[in-house]
């Protein structure tokens, strides 16, 4: 039998696509709501808002929480957890400049 009702859904969904409203994100992390307010006053994150203001999380923010959680589990305080997420995203960025130059350099086979 053929279902005819469309799925917008699609395998390649964007993760940073905010899908989950507050109460949703904070049973997947296991948090409370208070804490990702507090996260976000602090600066840790930022999840996309819908036109009425209502916050919506996603996936890379969901794991972006769990990894908030991880460091203020070994000791740090909001300021340090900012710190090392901020060490962590330039990271990540000069990582991909220098795989993006490496590749440019890189030199191509000639048949």
């Amino acid at each position: 039998m053929t279902d005819d009702r469309t799925d917008d859904r699609t395998d390649d969904a964007d993760p940073a696509r905010g899908v989950f409203g507050i109460s949703v994100a904070s049973d997947l992390v296991g948090t409370g709501v208070q804490n990702l307010r507090a996260y976000e006053r602090a600066g840790l994150l930022t999840p996309d808002r819908t036109s009425g203001g209502t916050r919506l999380y996603s996936p890379d923010d969901v794991a972006r929480l769990r990894r908030i959680q991880r460091l203020l589990a070994d000791g740090l305080n909001l300021a340090g957890v900012a710190r090392v997420l901020d060490l962590e995203d330039d990271n990540t960025d000069l990582r991909e400049q220098l795989d993006r130059a490496l590749d440019a350099q890189a030199p191509t086979s000639s048949s």
